[in-house]
């Protein structure tokens, strides 16, 4: 199941504070992208390395709870490993997360994270946890 980005409720979330826009959400697949501000980066003028971890635990939290709901499950992030390579300083921060493992109650996921240039600038691994509403 893929979800349209406009049918994900953001508003006065965490989510919706530092811009995340959700491009694409499903079992398999799910991308995303931030635009770069003032307000995400740290004093030296690179994007945050936190707004990458957020985005990575929001966006793999998403796509795995839209293929678990109708199970009766929910799935929030449980483990999230961030390795920066290169920084963002403008532009686009762009997400695509791949699904690697797809068990019974985790998910794991492999996220690269580019700048408006395609050049990889981070690579988050996420464990979420699947468990019963």
């Amino acid at each position: 199941m893929n979800l349209p980005a406009s049918t994900i409720p953001y508003e006065n979330t965490f989510d919706a504070l530092y811009g995340l826009e959700i491009l694409e959400a499903g079992p398999e697949r799910a991308r995303a992208s931030v635009p770069v501000r003032d307000a995400i980066k740290q004093p030296m003028g690179l994007v945050h390395g936190g707004l990458y971890a957020s985005i990575a635990e929001s966006l793999t939290s998403v796509a795995t709870a839209m293929a678990v709901f109708e199970d009766g499950n929910f799935a929030v992030g449980m483990s999230n490993e961030t390795k920066f390579l290169r920084p963002i300083t403008e532009g686009t921060v762009h997400a695509d997360a791949q699904r690697r493992h797809r068990g019974r109650t985790t998910w794991i996921w492999d996220v690269d994270f580019t700048d408006d240039q395609g050049r990889l600038c981070a690579v988050s691994r996420m464990t979420i946890a699947v468990r019963p509403r």
